[in-house]
């Protein structure tokens, strides 16, 4: 079992301020671990819907939820979208000490009614797989960049082990999983066109190119492509654009959220065989945001291009400021024309380059290099002495 303390506070908080939490993530992430973890000791029922006797249990939904007190959890709770409507009438009842906590592999888009049947009644809490602030950084950042963050991925007994089950959950992801939600592309259209993404794994999406090469018209690729990011498998990394005097790229770029699946989808086993692939700058460059933005807790994420060639990799809002985050692969972070560019057009307050050393310095008044060890003290909350290992959950 992993305790993630962490997101346990956060799906409390959430807990106590509405009726009902969705906690969602790609599958495999933990969210039953953390979800069991709440309910154990508390008041309350627990609900698997790829369990056929609850399932069974919800066939009147109503007579079976009216009465429930304390928390109730329902588990893959896309499964059964029509859930949400006896879900809406029963968080507005006025007296109800009742709390649900939904558990999903799929965003409140490729889930039909969720979000107009639930407005203003669901606090939303995105999971993640483990990530550098919850495992032992300057010992284990190799392991989680190579094998991924999802939890028997990253604790499996070998390489061999871990890139098996990365292997079984692609299959199971495409062959059951995406037809569950109604969608019915064929598995192997889609493990061609995931397979493409990561080979642009950090380049900007350019939906004539896929089409052309899947043989598809250009809505469909985005399609796949929204079927893909609605499952939390792939992250669609939005433009920043402002009224500047300077063409500015106005499509977003994409990448593997999840650096062990994209070096499943790559063929990549091992840390050797990452170093000696043309892709190790573009999966450090995807691994590394994947922290910051775990870290900074942020949905406010963005990178900004230029056509005449400025950019940076990553532009967030926090706190009231403009942070800015360029990734290098390197021993010895330098600055650049383009990322002083950045600063002055985009008026950035902080400048951050992310590199895999050990130490974080000021390069000048505005840029800082940052290891990626530090990105959890500096921004969020680093796993410390006190808080549980990690344990296999076999």
């Amino acid at each position: 079992m992993i305790e993630r303390p962490r997101f346990l506070e956060r799906i409390r908080d959430s807990l106590e301020a509405n009726p009902i939490v969705a906690l969602l993530g790609p599958r495999q992430c933990g969210k039953t671990t953390l979800a069991r973890l709440l309910a154990d000791n508390k008041q309350g029922d627990y609900f698997d819907l790829e369990n056929h006797v609850d399932l069974s249990r919800l066939e009147a939904p109503m007579l079976a939820l009216e009465k429930t007190e304390g928390l109730v959890v329902i588990d893959e709770i896309q499964r059964k979208p029509e859930l949400f409507e006896t879900l809406r009438v029963l968080a507005d009842r006025s007296d109800s000490r009742t709390r649900f906590l939904l558990l999903g592999s799929a965003s409140p888009h490729l889930v039909k009614g969720v979000s107009e049947s639930l407005a203003g009644r669901v606090g939303f809490v995105d999971l993640t797989g483990l990530h550098l602030g919850e495992v032992e950084a300057n010992k284990e950042m190799d392991t989680l960049w190579v094998r991924g963050g999802f939890p028997r991925s990253y604790l499996a007994g070998s390489d061999s082990r871990s890139i098996e089950w990365r292997d079984d959950f692609i299959r199971t992801f495409l062959e059951r999983d995406i037809p569950l939600l109604g969608i019915t592309t064929g598995a192997e259209t889609l493990r061609r066109f995931w397979t493409m993404v990561a080979h642009y794994h950090g380049q900007v999406w350019n939906a004539a190119e896929f089409a052309r090469s899947l043989g598809c018209a250009e809505a469909t690729a985005r399609h796949y492509l929204d079927i893909l990011s609605g499952s939390y498998v792939v992250r669609v990394l939005q433009p920043w654009y402002e009224n500047l005097k300077k063409r500015q790229v106005k499509s977003p770029r994409i990448y593997i959220r999840d650096s062990g699946i994209l070096h499943a989808l790559l063929g990549l086993q091992s840390k050797e065989d990452l170093v000696r692939h043309p892709k190790l700058g573009a999966s450090w460059e995807g691994f590394a945001l994947e922290q910051v933005i775990a870290a900074s807790e942020s949905r406010d994420a963005y990178f900004w291009s230029t056509h005449s060639g400025a950019e940076i990799d990553m532009l967030l809002f926090r706190k009231g400021k403009r942070l800015g985050f360029e990734v290098k692969y390197t021993d010895a972070p330098k600055t650049t024309k383009s990322m002083r560019i950045a600063i002055k057009d985009l008026k950035i307050d902080d400048f951050y380059i992310i590199y895999p050393g050990q130490k974080s310095y000021l390069i000048d008044k505005a840029i800082t290099a940052l290891s990626i060890m530090d990105l959890f003290s500096q921004f969020g909350r680093r796993r410390s002495a006190d808080d549980p290992a990690p344990q296999d959950p076999a």
